[in-house]
């Protein structure tokens, strides 16, 4: 079977890491280790293994007309109709990709929950940006939520992902999908901050669901995300909210300090709740050394170091 139609899709503008092209290691079907509730996909049953996927050559052949035909991109992002991660020769595959990507990065979207597999975890420290899931830390949570295949250790994959954190010589983002009365009580969100002090992230992104899910599930407001944010403190969080409400405000300087010695605050945060009398407070404070501007893999914070 020929995928070469069908592996690439973009490049495409991301808001966080630029003109992406996409790679789908699982283009003719869902192969995915989860079945979670929220996902955009259809429901389907778990599988620990892919059976059907391209070969390296397919893949590297398409990134390459695609670099002939785009002048411009910025990373190269690994993906999967399921989790990429089960794709069989994804080591071979980044080392290829390795070879003729020049200054492009490398991405991937991953659920994480393959990280304590010693082979995958080897081949993720190569990966300019590696970009884990971690939505439940208890495993009631886990199973209820993420649905995932019989075998798979929550407690594993957080072990793993401390360990990883402190291997990785590249950029490690952790995502976390909220949904309505499953791990956004006061308990899950506690333990969730608890895991994610330890794994000490580059940056967490928080968001909740924005395209029809394949179960009957709801997404969280923002003023959820706003608490948890809140919550996370000292920790780079970006709130990936579609139509977030914009609230500015009045703050002085020690407002402000306090404000980002709780936690950074992104670009976006700034344009929605600080007025320009703040903002130029916040750049006095940038010019004076107090407050610095931090690249987080694409996303701008503001921090007190």
């Amino acid at each position: 079977m020929s995928y070469s139609n069908s592996i690439i899709f973009g490049p495409i503008p991301s808001r966080r890491f630029g003109i992406s092209l996409g790679i789908d290691l699982s283009p003719s079907k869902k192969q995915c280790n989860f079945d979670c509730l929220y996902c955009e996909l259809e429901a389907a049953k778990t599988v620990d293994k892919m059976t059907e996927y391209p070969s390296v050559n397919e893949v590297i052949s398409e990134i390459k007309r695609s670099f002939e035909k785009h002048s411009k991109i910025d990373v190269i992002t690994l993906t999967a109709n399921g989790e990429p991660t089960l794709y069989p020769y994804l080591n071979e595959l980044i080392d290829e990709i390795d070879k003729i990507k020049g200054d492009t990065k490398t991405l991937i979207l991953s659920n994480g929950s393959t990280i304590y597999d010693e082979k995958i975890y080897n081949a993720l420290l190569k990966i300019d940006t590696v970009k884990l899931s971690l939505d439940c830390v208890s495993q009631k949570c886990f199973k209820k939520l993420d649905r995932n295949h019989e075998g798979i250790d929550i407690n594993k994959i957080i072990k793993s992902m401390i360990s990883f954190r402190k291997d990785t010589k590249n950029i490690f983002v952790l995502e976390v999908l909220f949904v309505k009365t499953l791990n956004d009580k006061e308990d899950e969100i506690e333990a969730l901050y608890d895991a994610i002090k330890k794994i000490n992230p580059h940056r967490v992104d928080i968001g909740t669901i924005d395209r029809p899910p394949a179960y009957k599930v709801k997404p969280v407001d923002f003023e959820l995300l706003e608490k948890v944010a809140n919550t996370f403190a000292g920790i780079n969080v970006n709130i990936a909210f579609k139509n977030r409400p914009k609230s500015t405000q009045n703050f002085d300087e020690n407002e402000i300090i306090s404000m980002l010695r709780r936690r950074p605050l992104t670009k976006e945060d700034i344009e929605n709740i600080f007025d320009d009398k703040s903002k130029i407070i916040l750049e006095n404070l940038v010019k004076s050394g107090v407050v610095s501007v931090v690249d987080s893999s694409g996303l701008i914070f503001y921090k007190i170091l």
